[in-house]
């Protein structure tokens, strides 16, 4: 089996999600993501004919987000009419695993020249009319009858409750994601990746972090409200269902701690990012120097009624995959998309928060759906470089109970 090598990867800054506030709110999704495409083809001196693909994840397909955003993103950066793109859709998941479909397409010897990563207008998702009661089901009610699936803030609050993590646990790693985050962003740590966002008129969007708050207490942070206890016995619809209802079916019973809020989860924000691989051939033909290759890639599948606890199962199976074991890895990148999923994932596996997100994470930056994935594969090698370090895993709970995973190797 060939070889998967990154040669390259970036991302835009990330900016609030709120429409008409946010920076990044007004440009079109197929801008920002052309802004990343463009910037990675220029930077590497590719001829984009030679393309095999640009796959693209995006969590919320409708609309400017619709029609294929990977190919008319692509198309829109310039490249030539020969490079195509589709798009994908693995909730959360969806851009590592656009980056782990581009590395089994290379690996198989089937391509040798990929852009994949993903995508994220959360301010244009927010003015989208959802056509169902919200759950992720889409109103199929066998499906329901056998996997009721409340709402991720709910799981999330579900699972601090069975695993005994308190409003303190969550809070202080909420906490010191802020301070990693803008000790990163003050020291640079982010430079190498970051790419402007600029308007149709040639004006600048947004060239820095947008979300992070640095000024963040734990006395500030503790007189937030629980975001979802409110979610919890309000009706979904003309029947009267309830969040309740649908946790008390597998846990009857069940009194749930309402720990998570908005300062202990992850930032609603607009942004994208990609990463380019190649074959070791392809790259040695054309002057592209790797700068890691893919030791593994593995998705996993856990409870959907629980939705976020798959991370460590896809990290435990891309570890099997490259024959390590998690004291091989030095460096971890697990999304923030509540705080209780660090915090389940380091205490399952193992490991303290030493290695762990060290530049902060969704919390303090946020996560744009779609464009996570890639963003975090990016944020891992730019911090193994500046480290020196060698091996890397990266990894994120997606809905319905599923995660990727990668390990990555500096080269």
């Amino acid at each position: 089996m060939s070889e998967a090598w990154i040669i390259d990867a970036a991302r835009t800054p990330r900016g609030v999600g709120k429409f008409g506030k946010g920076a990044l709110s007004d440009v079109h999704p197929q801008r920002i993501l052309s802004t990343v495409l463009k910037a990675l083809a220029e930077r590497n001196s590719l001829n984009t004919a030679e393309l095999d693909d640009v796959i693209a994840g995006c969590g919320t397909q409708f609309g400017k987000q619709g029609s294929c955003i990977a190919r008319m993103a692509a198309l829109d950066a310039g490249f030539d009419n020969a490079a195509t793109g589709f798009s994908l859709d693995r909730f959360c998941g969806s851009g590592m695993t656009a980056v782990n479909l581009a590395a089994m397409g290379i690996m198989s010897g089937a391509q040798d020249l990929v852009l994949a990563g993903g995508v994220e207008s959360m301010s244009y998702g927010s003015t989208l009319k959802r056509p169902t009661d919200g759950i992720i089901d889409s109103g199929n009610m066998h499906l329901r009858s056998i996997h009721p699936q409340p709402h991720q803030g709910i799981c999330g609050d579900l699972i601090a409750t069975l695993e005994g993590f308190s409003r303190e646990d969550v809070d202080n790693l909420a906490l010191e994601s802020q301070k990693r985050a803008d000790y990163a962003i003050r020291n640079g740590h982010f430079s190498k990746s970051v790419i402007p966002v600029y308007k149709d008129d040639g004006s600048l969007a947004l060239d820095r972090e947008e979300f992070p708050r640095p000024q963040t207490t734990m006395e500030g942070l503790s007189q937030l409200k629980p975001a979802f206890e409110v979610m919890y016995d309000a009706p979904l619809n003309e029947d009267g269902l309830t969040f309740r209802q649908l946790v008390e079916r597998n846990y009857p019973g069940v009194k749930i701690n309402h720990v998570h809020h908005a300062g202990n989860s992850s930032g609603v924000v607009d942004g994208a990012g990609a990463v380019l691989l190649a074959s070791p051939e392809y790259a040695r033909a054309h002057g592209l120097k790797p700068r890691a290759k893919i030791r593994a890639v593995a998705t996993a599948g856990d409870s959907p009624e629980l939705m976020l606890n798959a991370p460590a199962p896809a990290a435990r199976k891309a570890l099997a995959k490259a024959g390590m074991n998690i004291n091989d890895i030095d460096l971890i990148e697990i999304n923030e998309a509540f705080a209780v999923v660090p915090l389940k994932f380091m205490r399952e596996m193992g490991i303290d928060n030493s290695k762990v997100n060290v530049n902060g994470g969704a919390i303090a930056l946020g996560h744009p759906i779609g464009a996570t994935g890639a963003i975090i594969v990016g944020a891992l090698l730019d911090e193994m470089e500046r480290r020196d370090l060698n091996t890397g895993l990266a990894t994120l709970c997606a809905a319905g109970g599923m995660a990727p995973a990668i390990i990555i190797e500096r080269m």
